[in-house]
C-alpha cells in the first residue's frame, strides 16, 4: 500500500512539472532558449530638414552696435527701430555747443591772419618789412589753419553716422541721457542685403565643398520658392565630438524682402 501511494504522488509531481514548462511565457518573460534581439534601426539623416537639403539659419550679414568714441549728452536721435539707414547717414548727435563755437573761433582767426598775409604782401613788395616777418606771418596762418582744422574734428566726434546700409535692431538711449564712450551704445544696426546662411554640414561633404559652390536655399514656411545662394566659406576645423563643419553661404537681399534669424534649408550644387 504505501509502495502504490508514494508512486501515485510521484506520477503527479512529474505530470505537474511537464504542465509548467508547457506553460506559456508571462508578460515580458523571455526565456534563454528564445531570446531575441531586435535589428538596429536604419540611422536618420544628420541635419536633414522636412523640405529634403541641410538645415540652416539666415543672419545678418553684420550686426554693428553704434555709439560714440566721446563722452556728452545725447542731443537727437534720427532714427527708430525699423528703420532703414545709409552708409555716411547721420543717426545721432551730441550736444555741441562749446565745440561749435570753437570751430567758429578758429575759422575767424583765419580769416583774420589770411587778410593780414595779404597785406604784407603789399608791404613786401615796397620793402616795407622783412622776409623773416613775412614767413612769420605765412607761418601763423598754416598754424592757425591747422587748429580749425583739429576743431572742425572735433566737432565731428559729436556727430553719429552709420557705418554700414542696414536696418535699425535696437535703439537704446533716447535724447537727454549721458554717454559714455566706452560702453554706451545709442543703437543696434544690422545688414541684410546680403544675408548669411549658416549651416553644420556632416564631415563628410568636406571634399565636396567649396567656396564659389551654388546651392539653392528654401525659406519655406516663411517665404515660396527657392532661392540662389553661394558658398563663401568652408570651415578647415571640423568639430570632433559632432563630426560637423560650418558652412556660410551668401544670398543677394538687395530689397529687404527676407527677413534674418529664420530656419532654413540648403541643397548644395544646384
Amino acid at each position: 500500500m504505501r509502495i502504490w501511494t508514494a508512486g501515485l504522488v510521484a506520477a503527479f509531481l512529474m505530470q505537474g512539472a511537464s504542465a509548467q514548462v508547457n506553460l506559456p511565457p508571462l508578460a515580458g518573460e523571455v526565456r534563454a532558449n528564445e531570446l531575441r534581439i531586435p535589428a538596429p534601426l536604419p540611422p536618420v539623416p544628420a541635419n536633414m530638414s522636412a523640405h529634403g537639403g541641410m538645415e540652416c539659419l539666415v543672419e545678418p550679414s553684420m550686426v554693428v552696435s553704434v555709439g560714440s568714441p566721446v563722452d556728452g549728452v545725447l542731443d537727437e536721435v534720427g532714427v527708430n527701430r525699423g528703420d532703414p539707414v545709409r552708409r555716411g547717414q547721420v543717426v545721432a548727435r551730441l550736444q555741441a555747443g562749446v565745440e561749435s563755437a570753437a570751430v567758429t573761433l578758429s575759422r575767424a582767426r583765419v580769416d583774420f591772419g589770411r587778410r593780414k598775409m595779404e597785406r604784407s604782401e603789399t608791404l613786401a613788395q615796397k620793402q616795407l618789412i622783412s622776409t623773416q616777418e613775412k614767413d612769420e606771418l605765412v607761418t601763423e596762418v598754416r598754424l592757425r589753419e591747422e587748429e580749425l582744422r583739429r576743431d572742425e574734428e572735433t566737432l565731428k566726434l559729436r556727430t553719429i553716422i552709420s557705418p554700414i546700409d542696414g536696418v535699425v535692431v535696437e535703439r537704446r538711449l533716447v535724447p537727454g541721457e549721458f554717454i559714455r564712450s566706452d560702453k554706451s551704445v545709442v543703437l543696434k544696426l544690422a545688414q541684410i542685403d546680403p544675408l548669411h546662411i549658416e549651416a553644420v554640414v556632416p564631415a563628410r561633404f568636406f571634399k565636396t565643398l567649396r567656396v564659389g559652390m551654388p546651392a539653392r536655399v528654401s525659406l519655406a514656411p516663411f517665404l515660396p520658392g527657392n532661392y540662389q545662394a553661394q558658398v563663401i566659406v568652408v570651415d578647415k576645423v571640423i568639430d570632433a565630438a559632432s563630426g560637423t563643419l560650418g558652412v556660410r553661404l551668401q544670398l543677394p537681399n538687395p530689397d529687404n524682402k527676407i527677413p534674418a534669424g529664420i530656419q532654413c534649408s540648403v541643397v548644395f550644387g544646384k
